[in-house]
């Protein structure tokens, strides 16, 4: 990286590592519509086009946003939804790796409490859940126990909380 590029990155962050407010607000136009362009972008937080793409470029480089295309399971085909919590008998870091790979798993966390794991997961319909569940999950010799929280309705799914 060029001096530029390393004073701008290092701009792009505060002393203790968390995004500064130019970074912030621009993710924040991004959240609103993820088409929206530099240039409008550019108008709205007081920096150059260039300096928009550049730090955007950087944001998805290093991880701290990515820029999707969120889907609501229901209107492309995928009829069940559940969180699934499991207790393991073994590492469950090494568990939740072994489960992340799972192609309908679509959320896994380490958690501190009654499930050593939560895994979210979308599936075409109640079969398909069940066949995950039993011969996917259950089957994995690390897992003791297992609940399943089916989705009956979601109130709220956003990803605005990134700034506040």
């Amino acid at each position: 990286m060029d001096t530029q590029g390393t004073a701008d990155a290092r701009q792009s962050r505060g002393a203790n590592g968390v995004l500064d407010d130019l970074s912030k607000r621009i993710i924040e136009q991004l959240q609103v519509d993820g088409r929206r362009s530099y240039a409008s972008i550019a108008k709205d937080v007081g920096l150059s086009e260039a300096a928009v793409r550049q730090r955007v470029q950087r944001l998805v480089e290093t991880g701290a946003m990515q820029i999707v295309a969120v889907t609501d399971p229901l209107q492309v085909g995928f009829q069940r939804q559940a969180m699934i919590g499991v207790q393991c008998s073994a590492d469950p870091v090494v568990l939740a790796d072994q489960i992340a790979q799972i192609e309908a798993v679509d959320y896994v966390v380490v958690t501190a409490g009654r499930f050593d794991l939560l895994v979210e997961v979308v599936c075409a319909d109640d079969a398909e859940l069940l066949d995950l569940v039993s011969h996917r999950i259950r089957s994995l010799p690390e897992v003791e126990r297992s609940e399943i929280f089916v989705y009956l309705k979601l109130v709220k799914q956003h990803y605005d909380w990134g700034t506040r």
